[in-house]
């Protein structure tokens, strides 16, 4: 596409959609996976109690279920996606997402409704994973940036928002009224994309799915230091990120007593994110992804030490826990697009199997980092401040390996 020629604003490969509805048709398909994971925080103790689950953390399984469904679905969905189609494999993904739904609302088990969890899970790897393929078919350059900051932008309004929505729906009814409404906005979504989505990958661009060319795409890219560097970097802040999301409800509620009002606060400390991705996408082409990238990990560093030594001294209450939460927020958003960049700048000839396995190797970490601090909670903070303290150092002790010892700098070649 050219960037001067203003007829070519409308890519040819989404039509019929016009791009406004080609941005909201790729937002909500991405905020499918957000929606479901946020929407459960206030559902958690109505759930415990319907199962008669005697210990609280168990209920986190609710979530990181969820998680481990999509970051295994993410090995399978790019591949499959480069070889059938987008169109195909996106469709099946939602209509598993529905189906979980149902089978959520039903769950006559605590182990079937983590079953329905993980398969949401699964049908949501294939939204997150085809909605950027499907961007990066249709447009190039500065117009594929324009339309994924577009997308991002509501993207990233979602956590902010869901865990009120869900809050409001249980003013109205049980907690399996969240998987109704999650089943209905699914079910809107794979009905708008049935009638007004085409298929954005030609069949002469279609890759081999034989096992041997599949897995010395993974071999070239789990092999590659930067690759692979910036992956496990990333999976160790994810960590304490999760770890944060599935300690939320207890947190605001056992520990700062918030009640019903804890989805505010989460809101408010989540807009962090939303001010970072903003703030990245205005001065990244200026300063860089590793000055800008390097600086939020050197931050995200400081705010755990801070918040580990203020726990460890009994002195953190709710407005320093918020005000340090929204600034590991905040430097979590102007790490992670950078640190996505960076691990995919050498993989551009693989580009869609390397998106699959790097998006499974740092949601995979993250979660066994975030279940083990999640785990450990004791009532306190001082679990959670330990442990994203330690994430934050393995963190930053990847990436000086992987540059070198030499931060902040950019580098004239992908290093490898």
């Amino acid at each position: 596409m050219s960037d001067v020629n203003a007829d070519d604003w409308v890519s040819s490969g989404h039509r019929p959609m016009g791009f406004p509805e080609f941005v909201i048709v790729i937002a909500s398909i991405m905020a499918l996976n957000p929606l479901a994971m946020d929407m459960m925080l206030p559902a958690l103790p109505n759930i415990g109690s319907a199962f008669n689950i005697p210990v609280a953390n168990h209920l986190q399984l609710v979530l990181s279920t969820f998680l481990i469904g999509f970051g295994a679905g993410q090995f399978v969905m790019g591949p499959l996606s480069d070889r059938f189609g987008r169109r195909p494999v996106l469709l099946g993904g939602m209509a598993v997402y529905a189906v979980a739904s149902v089978l959520a609302i039903a769950a006559p088990s605590f182990e079937t409704l983590l079953l329905a969890r993980a398969l949401q899970g699964f049908g949501t790897s294939a939204t997150r994973v085809i909605a950027t393929s499907i961007v990066r078919d249709c447009y190039v350059g500065r117009r594929m940036a324009s339309v994924m900051s577009l997308a991002m932008m509501i993207f990233i309004a979602v956590p902010v928002i869901a865990p009120s929505f869900g809050q409001a729906v249980l003013l109205v009814t049980q907690w399996r009224g969240i998987f109704v409404v999650l089943m209905l906005y699914g079910l809107l979504a794979l009905a708008w994309s049935v009638l007004r989505l085409p298929e954005t990958l030609p069949e002469s661009e279609r890759r081999s799915l034989a096992p041997a060319d599949v897995l010395t795409a993974y071999w070239q890219t789990v092999t590659h230091r930067q690759t692979l560097g910036y992956a496990l970097a990333a999976g160790s802040v994810m960590g304490a990120l999760f770890a944060y999301v599935f300690l939320a409800q207890q947190v605001f509620v056992g520990i700062y007593h918030l009640g019903h009002y804890f989805p505010l606060a989460f809101a408010g400390i989540a807009a962090g994110t939303a001010i970072a991705g903003f703030l990245n996408a205005r001065f990244v082409g200026t300063l860089g992804m590793r000055v800008i990238s390097h600086g939020a990990l050197t931050l995200y560093t400081a705010v755990a030490g801070v918040m580990l030594l203020t726990e460890s001294l009994a002195a953190l209450p709710l407005p320093l826990f918020m005000v340090l939460s929204a600034l590991m927020m905040f430097s979590f958003g102007m790490m992670v697009a950078n640190f996505t960049a960076l691990a995919m700048e050498p993989q551009g000839h693989i580009a869609g199997t390397a998106s699959s396995l790097y998006g499974s190797i740092t949601t995979l970490i993250g979660i066994a980092v975030g279940m083990a601090i999640g785990q450990s909670f004791d009532g306190t903070l001082l679990p959670f401040s330990v442990g994203f303290f330690v994430s934050s150092l393995a963190a930053l002790a990847i990436v000086l390996v992987v540059e070198r010892g030499r931060l902040f700098s950019p580098h004239h070649r992908a290093i490898g």
